[in-house]
């Protein structure tokens, strides 16, 4: 009898939270990402222990600091940056107080409480390289999954799934060392749970930030085969992607892909869409949206996303930061 309670409970709470409600497939994703330029993760414990809001919790000192840090320094920061908590600890891929920056594939190994305040001037600030931390080239494609159930209940549900079967199907294809996958905390838009970024590099070796939403395990082949494989967007899980204007002033003529077609049908993931107020902030963290503003007004609400056009300005400062980094990496 417990069994079948149990099993009923499962079957419930999927078709409320999981891969089964009513809202899946009901909203269009493609412009559903702020534009942003560089997207910084911060190693800390995992999912169980993060609070609703990890990044102002008391209680999480380094996410806290880190992110008041970024806040504070937000108009000395170029470039538009996004603050995300990912799974830090024994028997993860990296360690707590490790910082990953994408697209740099930067890795800031073990950043403490004591050094937020010069990890932030000399890496994102002044895009040098760290004087009193090591820093690392990071390698291969790295999939970040939305599972932080106390801020939401659907990324509760949905985000260790998709890890589960994200890790399944790497071993078996025997990407193990190529393809690395993190849950992380609150990306915006828990209505689309799943939610997944990857960052992967193309034939060029360009890296951008692919956001996915309504994932589900049946579309974990596909995200590895096409997306990670040839280099191809699934368009219709696809909610836009870090950089979204293009380079080169291309923006409004088709986003070029990560196999280096030209598509068509992107040019409507801008329609709409017009230029950022100077007033807008550069630093959005994992509770806020790109701009700064909270993306959500409590644990289970769903939030309203839309996209803006990203000027040429933010871009051309990225490139001259990515320089920077690449000069002394050489």
């Amino acid at each position: 009898m417990a069994g079948a309670t149990q099993y009923l409970s499962s079957i419930n709470g999927d078709a409320k939270y999981g891969f089964q409600r009513r809202e899946m497939y009901k909203a269009s994703l493609a412009g559903t990402v702020d534009p942003y330029d560089r997207h910084v993760f911060l190693c800390y414990k995992n999912p169980e222990s993060w609070a609703s809001r990890v990044d102002e919790s008391v209680s999480d000192l380094l996410p806290k600091l880190l992110s008041s840090a970024l806040k504070a320094r937000k108009d000395d920061i170029t470039v538009k940056t996004k603050l995300t908590i990912c799974e830090g600890g024994d028997g993860t891929e990296f360690s707590d107080g490790d910082v990953l920056i994408f697209p740099e594939m930067i890795r800031c190994r073990g950043l403490k409480d004591t050094d937020v305040d010069s990890f932030v001037e000399d890496v994102l600030v002044n895009g040098k390289p760290w004087a009193s931390g090591v820093q690392e080239v990071l390698t291969g494609s790295h999939i970040f999954v939305c599972a932080h159930g106390t801020r939401d209940r659907r990324c509760g549900v949905c985000g260790p799934v998709l890890i589960e079967k994200l890790k399944g199907d790497i071993e078996v294809r025997g990407l193990k060392d190529q393809v690395f996958v993190s849950p992380c905390s609150h990306v915006g838009g828990h209505k689309y749970a799943g939610n997944l970024i990857i960052f992967s590099p193309d034939a060029e070796g360009k890296v951008s930030g692919h956001w996915y939403g309504y994932v589900t395990p049946n579309d974990v082949p596909e995200m590895l085969d096409q997306h990670i494989g040839k280099g191809e967007i699934i368009e219709r899980l696809w909610r836009g992607q870090m950089g979204a204007a293009g380079e080169e002033g291309e923006k409004g003529d088709g986003q070029k892909l990560l196999n280096g077609r030209d598509s068509k049908k992107s040019k409507k993931y801008h329609q709409g869409s017009s230029n950022q107020s100077n007033k807008e902030e550069n630093v959005g963290s994992c509770c806020q949206g790109a701009n700064g503003v909270s993306c959500c007004r409590d644990g289970t609400s769903e939030e309203k996303s839309g996209s803006e056009e990203q000027g040429r300005k933010g871009l051309s400062k990225m490139s001259s930061w990515i320089g920077t980094l690449t000069s002394w990496r050489s």
